[in-house]
């Protein structure tokens, strides 16, 4: 395998004694990024996160990788232009993760825009791409439409542009991330809480006190810069005078894709509010969502109520009235939050932009952007950073310890992600699934499912079925994951409770109609027996995981 073993913790790696450049709290999307690209400069990374890797925001997102057409129509060309630049880049660094994925924009004789100003905005957003999106777009006709998405509602419709966006696995684009700044020399702690600063005399950060939430086990870790990348975090780690966030909740909902049949990502506005909303297709599932409100509460608490849920069951019901979804046809639900920059207006109308915050006490904050602009963001706070440590390096003149004025550059750009390395230049999946079904017996469900997961390192995965068919073992009966994935995400992708394979190594949490819970037992013992737990470890991890479960179920308790 390329990648290194998972790191040491900080409560007793020797190499955290010594001072680190960078000292990187939150292992979400952002401080991943940032991680890669401080160590491709050759700087002395440590991240550690409270959770699992992407375990907050990173994986409860919309899962789309776009320009933001919606932004247009608010005059955030900027933005729009950086995004869809970042989808391009994102597309070559990551094709078995960032997918093209068309959009229906169904224009109605009730709708605010005609077909011609739709058409017009859908011609700006091509060109705002340098027209390097997936495909132009295209108008259909009323007729066209009803074949493409024949379960939408046709009644008066005036036609609908079909235009084209990614989509991708949030959680393990965060994933990779992290395992390439491994690569590239960075530690990362997942399960590793900040629990306070380390500060000189005159109050200035110079590093933290962590702990390692598994063991309790604590330690001073010392960095010439600290980053706060910790999203809906950031106000109480960095515990400014006044916030600096004002977080949205976004709520998803999961159905079964015969019950919402939609061939490509539907545009909806939803009939209360105008506010957008999407219809997403997800292999046997369809997504809805998003909603958009203010949260005051614990950013660990959020999760989907029943509002929520008829919210977006309503839209769809809408615009997909022979479905006629109910509560009971939502498998699973999931529910992050924003870490929007505070401002006035309607929740909707909060920018998408970020800010990076340098506190009096060196203290480098980046908070706001969204999943598409997360390498740009990432490189923008690590640019922050280097300049701290020349500024540093200049005022110590030249004593001993102080950081290296130049550094060398960090290609993230053009660097692919480890699971992206080898794949087909012409972005050939089934030349990929052929490699895969070659490498170990496995069935064409689960080497597209290993292709899409883990690009040309499911060729590994499918080896170690050959090396041991007992890991060949389905998950869940029916479905394509096997018991090698468990294998595989302890072993090389930080993996360390049951949840974290459940829900962001693998996907059964969202998908399952049990959402995993059948396979609870099968993936505890294996990571009792490949960890070493014991009785009441794996009791408290199975607790845990249904916990988990418990939480995005816990709408029904507030009907």
């Amino acid at each position: 395998m390329s990648e290194p073993a998972a790191s040491p913790s900080p409560a007793s790696s020797s190499s955290s004694a010594a001072p680190f450049d960078v000292l990187i709290i939150g292992g979400g999307i952002v401080g991943c990024g940032a991680a890669r690209d401080a160590a491709m400069r050759g700087l002395k990374v440590v991240l550690v996160e409270a959770g699992d890797i992407a375990s907050g925001t990173s994986s409860r997102s919309s899962k789309l990788v776009h320009g933001g057409l919606r932004y247009l129509e608010q005059g955030e060309f900027s933005l729009v232009f950086e995004a869809v630049t970042e989808r391009r880049v994102l597309m070559d660094i990551a094709p078995h993760l960032v997918h093209p994925l068309g959009f229906v924009f169904p224009v109605y004789k009730r709708s605010r825009r005609g077909v011609f100003t739709v058409n017009l905005g859908m011609w700006l957003y091509d060109g705002l791409s340098l027209f390097r999106s997936p495909k132009i777009h295209r108008n259909l006709s009323s007729a066209d439409v009803a074949k493409e998405e024949p379960a939408l509602d046709q009644t008066d419709l005036k036609g609908a542009p079909l235009y084209y966006d990614c989509s991708t696995n949030d959680a393990r684009l965060t994933l990779e991330n992290a395992l390439d700044a491994q690569v590239e020399g960075a530690e990362i702690h997942n399960w590793t809480k900040m629990v306070g600063f380390r500060r000189d005399a005159s109050g200035r950060v110079h590093g933290a006190r962590v702990r390692d939430t598994i063991t309790g086990e604590e330690r001073d870790v010392d960095a010439r810069v600290v980053i706060n990348a910790t999203g809906p975090w950031s106000d109480a780690v960095r515990q400014g005078p006044k916030p600096l966030l004002r977080p949205t909740k976004g709520v998803h909902i999961v159905v079964e894709h015969d019950r919402l049949p939609v061939n490509n990502a539907v545009v909806c506005f939803h009939p209360t509010d105008g506010r957008v909303l999407f219809a997403i297709p997800w292999d046997d599932r369809t997504y809805i969502g998003t909603t958009d409100t203010d949260y005051t509460g614990d950013p660990a608490a959020v999760a989907a109520d029943a509002t929520d849920v008829r919210y977006l069951l309503d839209a769809a019901n809408v615009y997909f009235p022979a479905s006629k979804l109910t509560e009971a046809d939502v498998l699973s639900t999931w529910a992050g939050l924003r870490p929007l920059i505070s401002s006035e207006g309607s929740e909707s109308s909060v920018s998408r932009e970020h800010e990076i915050l340098v506190g009096s006490d060196g203290l480098i904050t980046i908070a706001g952007g969204k999943l598409t602009t997360f390498r740009k963001m990432s490189k923008e706070v690590v640019d922050r950073a280097v300049a701290l440590l020349r500024l540093t390096a200049d005022n110590s003149g030249g004593k001993a310890g102080a950081a290296p004025p130049e550094y060398r550059e960090a290609h993230t750009a053009r660097k692919p992600l480890p699971g992206a390395k080898g794949w087909p230049e012409d972005d050939d999946v089934e030349r990929v699934i052929k490699a895969i079904r070659a490498a170990g017996p496995v069935d064409e469900a689960t080497a597209r499912l290993f292709a899409t997961t883990y690009g040309m390192r499911g060729v590994d995965v499918a080896a170690m079925i050959a090396a041991n068919p007992a890991l060949g073992q389905a998950l869940v009966e029916g479905r394509p994951e096997r018991l090698a994935q468990v294998d595989f995400a302890v072993r090389h992708e930080l993996a360390k409770t049951v949840s974290d394979v459940m829900i962001r190594r693998t996907q059964l949490y969202y998908r399952d109609h049990d959402q995993g819970l059948g396979a609870t037992d099968l993936v505890a013992d294996r990571m009792a027996t490949l960890c070493g737990w014991d009785d009441a470890r794996k009791t408290n991890e199975v607790l845990a995981w249904q916990q988990e479960v418990a939480r995005s179920r816990s709408w029904k308790n507030t009907r």
